[in-house]
């Protein structure tokens, strides 16, 4: 197995490198990018210094998979992962590439990140505590943390920089910055491959809690960008497990948060090392959710 932590393509053109994936512009082609997930792991805005090994082939076979199955919703950027059909310049770096990266159409990505939860749980659940209109939404009195949703609430969010936390914001305050009619066109196809998602994995025994896409704008037309439906992206139970009332065993990057909110840490950095235990563990539950919705 390849470790990869950062990536280093010389004959690239580094335009951002963030929590998990680097992106790369190849030159000469103006309208195509080189997304790369390395193995990184993040946990409250925090990059980790220690990496969970093939996670990012894992979370882009995620990623293609749910490409395909949502493909009839709204188009996606993916133009190939093959890496033998990447322009020329990348084939110095196809051992490196190969089974984590996917080269995309560049679009302009929109300012908000989608969220779509069909459960009550994370910052939704500690809001509502304090009040339970949350993000404008009214919700009933006496919900349990882990309750289900009576339908999925599409919840909008800003976009942070990296190293500070998205703040969550109202359906009128999304209008305000894209515009009411496009901002029902993305509430809309956000719910809509949440509920196509959803319904899919409660086949495999998983319960997708909530999710964040990635939109952007291409030819003044929306397509799903990024990663989907990922551990990192994505709050995923076991059905066979779930108990509203509390807090839920899950496949995602969850197990991380609750082992460093044991520490002392104070959730800034730099970041405390990852015993093996928790690296190994970390690890299994990505790939048992890969297994369990892929069939891999």
């Amino acid at each position: 197995m390849t470790i990869v932590k950062t990536t280093d393509f010389a004959d690239l053109i580094l335009v951002h490198r963030g929590k998990v994936r680097d992106m790369y512009a190849l030159p000469g082609f103006d309208d195509l990018l080189l997304m790369v997930a390395t193995d990184r792991i993040s946990a409250y805005d925090v990059v980790m210094d220690d990496v969970i090994p093939g996670k990012g082939e894992i979370l882009t076979r995620l990623s293609l998979f749910w490409f395909e199955l949502l493909a009839d919703i709204v188009d996606n950027h993916l133009i190939t992962a093959d890496v033998d059909d990447y322009p020329a310049v990348c084939r110095p770096y196809a051992d490196e590439l190969r089974g984590r990266s996917m080269l995309v159409w560049k679009t302009r990505p929109l300012p908000i990140e989608c969220i779509v939860r069909g459960y009550i749980s994370g910052s939704f659940w500690s809001a509502y505590k304090q009040d339970t209109t949350v993000c404008g939404f009214v919700l009933p009195p006496g919900m349990r943390e882990s309750d289900k949703f009576a339908e999925p609430l599409f919840t909008p969010s800003t976009k942070a920089e990296l190293g500070t936390h998205d703040e969550n914001i109202s359906l009128a305050a999304m209008e305000k910055i894209v515009g009411a009619d496009r901002a029902r066109e993305i509430a809309t196809i956000s719910t809509r491959l949440y509920q196509r998602a959803a319904d899919y994995a409660l086949q495999k025994g998983i319960i997708i809690a909530d999710t964040k896409f990635e939109l952007g704008v291409k030819d003044d037309k929306l397509i799903l960008i990024d990663e989907v439906l990922t551990p990192d992206s994505s709050r995923f139970w076991p059905l066979d497990r779930y108990a509203p009332g509390q807090g839920q065993p899950s496949y995602d990057k969850q197990f991380l948060r609750d082992y460093l909110s044991s520490l002392t840490w104070d959730k800034t950095p730099p970041p405390p090392p990852l015993p093996a235990e928790i690296v190994d563990k970390t690890r299994s539950r990505y790939l048992e959710a890969l297994q369990r919705i892929t069939g891999e």
